[in-house]
């Protein structure tokens, strides 16, 4: 029995790794620029471009609907370079959600099996992974680290100081559009495998757990990677043992480990303080 699950469950565990390894870093970037909802309004985006090619006759697996997806995510990248300014631009961020979430569904009720199209879109299919599948997904991603390393400097000043990066003369716009676009091209993959919600968990919460205990940007991504490296083996063995959809378990215990984590978090700093205080 356990060999059975070893047989099944470990090409989408390491594409799980492969998810926290990308996800994390660039969730650092998300959260560093405030912008929290671009992540789920990219993955959105990739979801409509997908769902237009579902309408158009094509696989979720065919390398045509990824065209789409990525196609979908470029202009969304554009959308949102073009339209940063000095101030956050969180309102332009959720009417790009909102807007391509409304689309997607207009699209799937034109489509037979739109419904379940919706649903894939939302929680992905972990399951169907591939051992082929995710050495492709390595490389793309490996290739996209490699151009963040690159530029690194006017990304992490864009996303720390924004104002700092105007004030020394650089095309902020220009390189917002050349993130938002690398960033498109993960998420136009992620969202094809593993859906919505747990491209934005895997984004997002082992950000924040690197956030909660702080240090520098090397250590909040050793702490993300490794928050999201448990929590995948925790989602994935609740999914075996309970039968339960692997991608929704998955995105259910990165929520409930985070509640935990914090409370961990928020009880150490309260017994260290208590041990750093003078005796009366």
């Amino acid at each position: 029995m356990v060999g059975e699950l070893v047989g099944i469950l470990w090409a989408p565990f390491l594409m799980c790794l492969v998810l926290t390894g990308i996800h994390a870093y660039l969730g650092v970037h998300v959260l560093a620029r405030e912008v929290v909802f671009v992540d789920i309004a990219m993955a959105q985006i990739a979801a409509l471009g997908a769902t237009a090619a579902y309408l158009n006759g094509y696989e979720i697996e065919d390398w045509k609907a990824y065209a789409y997806c990525l196609a979908a995510t470029l202009l969304g990248a554009a959308v949102l370079s073009i339209t940063r300014s000095r101030r956050r631009h969180e309102a332009v961020i959720g009417i790009v959600y909102a807007v391509s979430s409304a689309a997607a569904v207009l699209l799937a009720d034109r489509a037979a099996h739109g419904a379940e199209q919706v649903r894939t879109m939302l929680v992905g299919n972990l399951l169907s992974v591939r051992p082929f599948e995710v050495g492709k997904v390595f490389v793309l991603y490996s290739l996209v680290g490699v151009m963040h390393w690159f530029c690194r400097r006017p990304f992490l000043l864009i996303s720390t100081d924004p104002r700092a990066a105007y004030d020394q003369g650089w095309r902020v716009r220009l390189w917002d559009f050349l993130f938002y676009a690398s960033f498109g091209v993960v998420v136009a993959s992620s969202v094809r495998i593993a859906g919505v919600l747990l491209v934005f968990s895997y984004l997002i919460v082992p950000a924040l757990a690197g956030v909660m205990l702080g240090g520098t940007v090397g250590t909040r991504l050793a702490i993300g990677w490794a928050f999201g490296t448990l929590v995948s083996v925790i989602g994935m063995v609740a999914s075996a043992a309970l039968d339960l959809p692997t991608g929704a378990t998955v995105v259910c215990a990165f929520g409930a480990t985070l509640i935990v984590f914090w409370i961990g978090t928020r009880v150490s700093r309260r017994l260290a303080a208590l041990g750093a205080a003078p005796d009366r």
